[in-house]
């Protein structure tokens, strides 16, 4: 483990240096603090990173720019190493328009090691580790400065012991033959499209949206769109726009002047005062469209009685199976894709990458007819059919 007291980079030059130190590395550590609460777009306030020999956490806000570091970064050759990765790398997709490549997330290495799902940095360092970490600036303001050597401690210890986790979470996936396992899903995040939000697919991220009949669905459609778009050009949260709420309460009730939209009670007087002529316009021009269809996991019917039993049958295999390879079940495969699996969804999970050759063929069995299941001594068996 990297014991080294960090350096800290608030200046070009000592940017460069280390930049230059780390081109032929095999791989980094990886964190970001950041604060979005009052922007649309994450506001990059430090970067830390690590290696076997040095950790650093370098000043965003003092740096004109990152562009020695980012073309360390954007190395295919060097593999970033992150845990959760997904929001630092919507950051650097913003920064360059495209996520960094070669990453290894460990919130997503560890279930195949054992351990629970999505688990917390922190307590997958305390259970690898033995190491337990002080959270107490988990909500620290990092946009301020100067920082305190407690808020850069804690910074640099996230660093610290990713770099110690790394090696030792690759050696036991290579030791179990499941380090390849993960390539497809390391590589889904850093695709593009992770991290593109068109406006008009902004909708989608809008709770409620298939309680709404067609008209309705269309104007929601055209509001959640123009506060995509507004909240990107004036960097300011959605929410700060218009509420998912009051989007929604838009849709329905669907004003035709300034005296039905002062009528809506959830609607921030703010809101109605700013923007409410572009609420009446957007509404108008909507109302007449045909709306972009719901996704199918939106419209799934219940599923029959008979067709439950079924999904308990193939819950019982995945426990079965994740018993067997020392896996929880739910990394394998969750009732609900279990349920959208029985109902002829092939586009599931459990059908692609590692969960298929360990599972997914197995259920497409069950639901043929050629695996049963077989109970002797006490223990479950899965028997080919004659």
């Amino acid at each position: 483990m990297n014991t080294n007291p960090f350096i800290y980079i608030d200046d070009s030059a000592a940017l460069s240096a280390f930049c230059n130190k780390l081109k032929g590395v095999p791989w980094l550590a990886l964190d970001t603090e950041f604060v979005r609460e009052k922007t649309f777009y994450p506001q990059l306030c430090l970067v830390q990173i690590a290696t076997e020999d040095v950790i650093a956490c370098i000043d965003p806000l003092a740096l004109p720019n990152l562009n020695p570091l980012l073309d360390v970064l954007y190395d295919p050759a060097i593999i970033k190493v992150m845990h959760a990765a997904r929001q630092d790398m919507e950051i650097f997709y913003h920064l360059r328009g495209e996520a960094p490549p070669a990453l290894f997330d460990t919130q997503l290495a560890a279930p195949l090691l054992g351990m629970r799902e999505q688990m917390g940095y922190a307590n997958l360092v305390e259970t690898m580790l033995d190491v337990r970490l002080n959270k107490a600036h988990t909500r620290a303001d990092w946009s301020r400065r100067p920082l305190s050597k407690e808020e850069l401690d804690y910074a640099a210890d996230d660093v610290r012991y990713l770099a110690a986790l790394y090696p030792k979470l690759r050696d036991d996936l290579r030791a179990k033959g499941r380090l390849q396992w993960l390539e497809r899903d390391f590589a889904e995040l850093s695709a593009s499209s992770l991290y593109e939000t068109p406006p008009e697919d902004a909708w989608l991220r809008v709770k409620g949206t298939q309680r709404l009949r067609s008209r309705q669905l269309a104007v929601a459609q055209g509001l959640a769109a123009w506060r995509e778009e507004t909240a990107r050009q004036l960097d300011k949260p959605r929410g700060w726009i218009l509420r998912d709420e009051s989007l929604l309460d838009l849709a329905r009730l669907q004003p035709k002047d300034k005296t039905e939209l002062g009528k809506l009670r959830g609607l921030h007087e703010q809101s109605a005062a700013r923007y409410g002529e572009a609420f009446l316009r957007v509404i108008a021009e909507s109302q007449n469209r045909t709306p972009a269809p719901l996704p199918a996991d939106y419209q799934a019917t219940p599923l029959e009685e008979g067709q439950e039993a079924v999904v308990d049958v193939m819950l019982a295999v995945i426990r079965k199976i994740g018993a067997e390879q020392a896996i929880h079940p739910s990394v394998i495969a969750s009732r609900k894709q279990l349920e959208q699996l029985v109902a002829g969804d092939d586009s599931v999970a459990v059908l692609k990458g590692w969960r298929l050759e360990m599972a997914g063929e197995i259920l497409l069995k069950v639901l043929r007819g050629e695996l049963r299941l077989q109970v002797h001594d006490g223990v479950l068996h899965l028997r080919e059919t004659a």
